[in-house]
């Protein structure tokens, strides 16, 4: 067999984190991401269709559909932000955008233009850079920094104008921004007033290029051409505040909003629909607003009804947390509305039924799909008897689902958080651990519920055996072993050093194999509770293990980014028999088919390896395997079902996805033998006796009501038959009385014919006499009219003899005029021929002169060409002997401008090193300068002294003489 290969079956749930996470392909199809995958999901039929994201993508952060809803842009985190186009018509990518000139490594939101043609993305921390995007050719059009570089204030929402594609506007907190696309370049336009800020948190184009946006405040604001023209608060403060704590409740609103957490109050998304006039608007816990749009700007908005999101109920608990709606979407035909919440669960609903209500009277939501996990899952198990897995997640709650029909089964809300589940190989029980206990529950046909609970706090792994008889569960670094039928503790499994993360049964339930974060793996006898065997690797801090066929080839994987196959057959010979390198990839989980053939691991960063093992386990070719983009987180656990045929991986994302296995070629696995699921179900003895004494109650209502109904009917029979004679009787009076006006009616009618024939006859007499009398009328006037038309006659014909005769005296001047001038010009004509004549003797012999000069010139020129050929060729023989004796003398110069250029040299580099000795001699003249300048004023200075002491002496030997002569006399 070769390496087995998997593709997605069906998803079970949603990424809320990701930007306008929900829209809609057409009527019936649901758009929303899941893992790594976006999900087209019908609504009507129940089923999924899938799209991968990028390889080199690391989660998607944003997603947006076009106004004609046939492209899909998906945003995902990578080393820079990559976005792809897909054909949602075809699921095919059109094209991927590569940011390359930005900081960020991720997209915050991304939008097409209403032709589709260009697409704007805004890039998150650190640069907040808003780029545009003619997409079909991959070039950028312009970009723009949205937000000071490193700031605090992040940008949430871009979006183009509808009416205008150079028209974008960009909201985030303290942030309102629009932007124009003018000559190539990106422009800010139309600046709001700071006083007029606020943390915008939606945003939505409305009619006429206004703008609607939504504060965290819960309050909606109408924006046209950069102005406030108004708002409304659909959240109102409490009216119990006092004026005097105004400013405690603004301090109160602005710790507040340094929470990371989401604000309750804020309004999440905006959506019109009715051509505008009405507008839907997510605020508060779970709740959209339904809005009238006013005749004025003062009543823009009037409140008209709430939908609120329904509270998720089991067993008569519901949850402590309550639902906030991240984004709404409307169908094609704005029939219906759509919402996700951060529960990562999608509702709908009809705005037809909404309108039938109650004014100002709230309707609920209904469940577009199933109901999801709205956590981390920490929990995951196959059961062996009936076509169905279980999964716990911390959102304390427990989902039991169909792996055939796709579908959820049962659903249970506990008050506190689940760490783990198992399934009994029956379908009848579970076990589930959580903070104080260890339950053990009844799977009942509309309930899961409680009949044994062990003293077992945070119970992290449990697991039944294959027959179902014992089950083991996790205490911190002991692995108790209980019998599910009298619940007694029959083992207590002690030797691993820290937690234990995982247990698995051998198939022949006489071995538990279990790993733990200490590097160690054992093997249990379960009756003694021994150690068979044990491989302790301390560096490795194992995840998950799972165990082959024969109940001694194990497979592990852990924290040294590899998968390890592990031989425990006894204390002496556990050894590790294939270390395969995962290279740098670190598996987090670990599952084998039950056939043995089949080896599947899990990675942290959401990837799913498909390896091929032998019949006996061992890995057949390590090394090799097939790698598959899952989850968008790491993946937590997964199984393989008893059938072999599906494979299921929870993760970190809230998301769970079922796998079909299949060969490589795409073919189906063939089963070894026929599985039949089980169909029985567990009910109370005090639910059956309630159950049937409602049955008995309800058939003798039925019986009592089928009674009521035969005497009701017979009455309303009786009834029906009096009015039936009555109605007859009545019937028939009246159709006699219309008889009767019939006939009377068709005597009136022969009368009025008689009388409009003779009317008739009148008229036409009278018709005729006129018609005579006007033929005369009009005879008259002809004969007169004719009288006119001859004497018109007559005058025209003597009319026509005068002009004719003008006529012909004017033709005959014009005749004789002809002749004068026709003379006049002939005799002018003569005497310029006469004069041509001339002109041409005169022209014939200047051309013989010409001829004459020109012949003798041209002799005159070729022999003087000859000379001056014959000089010139002499000149050149001269020439050419200069120039080769030249050649000569200009060779032996070359030689002496080498040896002389050489000599140049020699005697630059002679001079250089003398420059070099002068500026030493130099620097040593200059410091001898300075020692004769100092020793100069040093002479000086002993001159000045020696002066000084020759004139002390001169006036001590003075003052001795003075004293010599003083004593002398």
């Amino acid at each position: 067999m070769a390496i087995p290969n998997i593709s997605t079956k069906y998803i079970f749930g949603v990424k809320s984190a990701v930007v306008n996470n929900i829209a809609f392909h057409d009527e019936q199809t649901l758009l929303y991401p899941a893992g790594s995958y976006i999900i087209l999901y019908n609504v009507d039929q129940k089923q999924q269709r899938f799209i991968l994201g990028s390889e080199k993508g690391h989660g998607i952060t944003a997603q947006a559909v076009s106004a004609n809803r046939r492209l899909l842009a998906v945003a995902e985190k990578g080393e820079k932000p990559i976005i792809t186009i897909f054909d949602l018509n075809t699921l095919r990518k059109r094209k991927t955008l590569n940011c390359f000139e930005v900081q960020s490594q991720e997209c915050v939101s991304v939008a097409f233009s209403h032709d589709s043609k260009l697409l704007i993305t805004q890039c998150g921390h650190p640069d907040w850079t808003l780029v545009l995007w003619q997409w079909e050719k991959a070039r950028v059009l312009g970009t723009i920094k949205t937000s000071k570089p490193e700031s605090t204030t992040p940008v949430h929402h871009v979006s183009f104008n509808p009416a205008d594609n150079s028209h974008i506007a960009v909201v985030g907190d303290f942030i309102f921004k629009q932007y124009r696309f003018v000559d190539g370049h990106l422009k800010q336009v139309q600046q709001a007033k700071s006083s007029e800020l606020q943390n915008f948190t939606a945003m939505h184009w409305g009619q006429e290029e206004r703008i609607l946006l939504g504060t965290n405040t819960g309050k909606v604001m109408l924006f046209d051409e950069g102005e406030l023209k108004t708002d409304y608060q659909i959240i109102k403060p409490d009216k119990q505040l006092k004026k005097d704590d105004s400013k405690h409740l603004q301090t109160l609103m602005e710790s507040e909003q340094s929470i990371s957490q989401p604000d309750v109050s804020k309004v999440t998304s905006i959506v019109t629909y009715s051509k505008g006039t009405r507008i839907a608007c997510s605020c508060g816990q779970g709740t959209v607003h339904l809005f009238e749009r006013g005749t004025d700007i003062k009543t823009f908005f009037k409140k008209t009804k709430e939908i609120k999101v329904p509270e998720q109920t089991s067993g008569g608990e519901a949850t402590e947390d309550e639902e906030t709606i991240l984004c709404l979407a409307l169908s094609p035909s704005e029939e219906t509305l759509v919402a996700s919440t951060d529960h990562n669960q999608i509702y709908s609903i009809t705005l037809s039924s909404a309108d039938l209500g109650k004014e100002k009277e709230a309707v609920w939501f209904e469940m577009a799909s199933q109901l999801f996990h709205s956590n981390i899952i920490s929990g995951l198990d196959v059961c062996i008897r009936k076509p169905w897995f279980a999964t716990c997640s911390t959102d304390k709650a427990i989902h039991i689902w169909n792996f055939e029909t796709c579908s959820l089964e049962l659903y249970k809300q506990f008050p506190e958080e689940v760490y783990s589940v198992a399934f009994h190989p029956s379908g009848l029980y579970i076990l589930a651990g959580f903070t104080d206990k260890l339950r053990l529950m009844n799977l009942l046909i509309d309930d899961v519920r409680i009949f044994k609970e062990f003293t077992i706090r945070g119970c992290r792994e449990c697991r039944f055996s294959n027959g179902g008889h014992l089950f083991a569960a996790v205490h911190g670094n002991v692995i108790q072993v209980y019998s599910t039928v009298t619940y007694e503790n029959v083992a207590n499994l002690k030797g691993h050093n820290g937690k234990v993360k995982a247990v698995i049964w051998a198939p022949d339930d006489l071995r538990i194999i279990s790993c733990g974060w200490d590097g160690a793996v054992y093997s249990w006898d379960v009756s003694t509770g021994k150690r068979l065997g044990e491989c302790v690797l301390k560096s490795c801090s194992y995840n998950s293990i799972t165990v082959a066929p024969d109940g001694i080839t194990t497979f592990a994987v852990g924290s040294d980014q590899s998968i390890k196959e592990i031989a425990l057959k006894n204390a002496a010979e556990s050894q590790i028999t294939h270390d395969v390198d995962a290279r740098g990839t670190t598996l987090t989980a670990v599952a084998l088919s039950h056939s043995g053939r089949m080896l599947f691991a899990g990675s942290a960063q959401g990837t799913i390896r498909c390896m091929k093992s032998t019949t006996q386990g061992n890995l057949a070719v390590p090394g090799e395997w097939q790698e598959l983009q899952a989850h968008s987180s790491q993946i937590s656990r997964m199984a393989v079902t008893y059938d072999d045929q599906y494979l299921v991986t929870v993760s970190d994302d809230s998301c769970i996805i079922l796998w079909k296995i299949s060969e490589k070629e795409g073919r189906g696995l063939k089963r070894d033998k026929d599985i039949i699921y089980s169909e029985e179900i567990l009910i109370t003895k005090s639910d059956l006796e309630e159950k049937n004494a409602l049955m008995s109650e309800l058939k003798t209502r039925v019986d009592e009501l089928k009674m009521e109904n035969e005497y009701q009917l017979r009455l309303k029979d009786m009834n029906y038959n009096e009015k039936y004679k009555e109605m007859t009787d009545k019937f028939v009076q009246e159709m006699e009385a219309l008889k009767a006006r019939n006939k009377k009616l068709e005597l009136e009618k022969d009368r009025e014919e008689a009388r409009h024939g003779e009317e008739v006859v009148e008229t036409k007499q009278a018709h005729a006499a006129e018609l005579e009398k006007l033929e005369a009328t009009n005879n008259q006037k002809l004969m007169i009219e004719y009288e006119k038309y001859e004497e018109l006659q007559v005058r025209m014909q003597k009319m026509q003899e005068e002009y004719e005769a003008q006529l012909h005296e004017a033709e005959a001047s014009k005749e004789r005029a002809c002749e004068e001038l026709t003379e006049y010009y002939e005799t002018k004509l003569h005497e310029k021929s006469q004069q041509l004549e001339q002109v041409h003797e005169e022209s014939r012999q200047q051309n013989k002169e010409y001829e004459e000069t020109k012949r003798q010139i041209e002799e005159d020129a070729d022999s003087e060409i000859l000379d001056i050929k014959n000089k010139y060729e002499r000149k050149l023989r001269e020439e050419k002997e200069a120039n080769l004796r030249l050649k000569g003398e200009t060779g032996i110069m070359r030689k002496k401008f080498t040896s002389l250029q050489k000599e140049i040299d020699d005697h630059k580099a002679e001079i250089v090193k003398l420059q070099t000795d002068q500026g030493k001699l130099q620097s040593v003249i200059k410091s001898l300068e300075k020692d004769i300048v100092g020793l100069k004023r040093e002479i000086q200075e002993r001159d000045e002294t020696i002066q000084d002491k020759e004139k002390r002496i001169y006036d001590l030997k003075k003052k001795n003489q003075v004293k010599a002569n003083y004593f002398r006399f």
